[in-house]
């Protein structure tokens, strides 16, 4: 059976956020429509879902960034397929998608980054063309407002 790739939608939220809930992202469909209405209100961010046979398998979202110090790239924000459907290269497309999308921006360089403690996510990545180039901490702190 093959897969249909095409552009999120804001109807597609309830099953974005169930396929999210499969890693742990506690997020709700409503939260989720929310977002995907900033991601196409949004020309530097992308997302694409995976189907097959009608039903929504997969999902990734990308986005135009630069840093100061480096080149522009796209990142790979979020990329999610159900567990019932991994190791059928739907991971892969959805890449290639957004390979496809960071063409078209004129951008050179797709980057990931992945939870250390996700290791056969980490194969996957370098299956998928992707090296290692550091490891690194994330620190977060809440805004405060004034």
């Amino acid at each position: 059976m093959s897969i249909t790739i095409r552009k999120i939608a804001p109807a597609d939220a309830g099953a974005l956020a169930s396929l999210s809930q499969q890693f742990g992202y506690n997020v709700s469909a409503e939260e989720m429509e929310q977002r995907i209405g900033q991601v196409l209100a949004r020309k530097e961010h992308c997302g694409f879902v995976a189907i097959k046979a009608d039903q929504i398998v997969g999902w990734i979202h990308g986005f135009h960034t630069f840093r100061l110090e480096s080149e522009p790239f796209v990142e790979i924000g979020g990329l999610v397929v159900d567990q019932n459907f991994r190791r059928q290269g739907i991971g892969q497309q959805l890449v290639h998608k957004v390979n496809e999308w960071a063409a078209d921006q004129s951008v050179g360089r797709l980057r990931v980054r992945c939870h250390t403690a996700r290791t056969d996510t980490h194969v996957f990545y370098q299956k998928t063309g992707f090296t290692e180039s550091k490891e690194q901490k994330v620190f977060d702190m809440p805004v405060t407002l004034q």
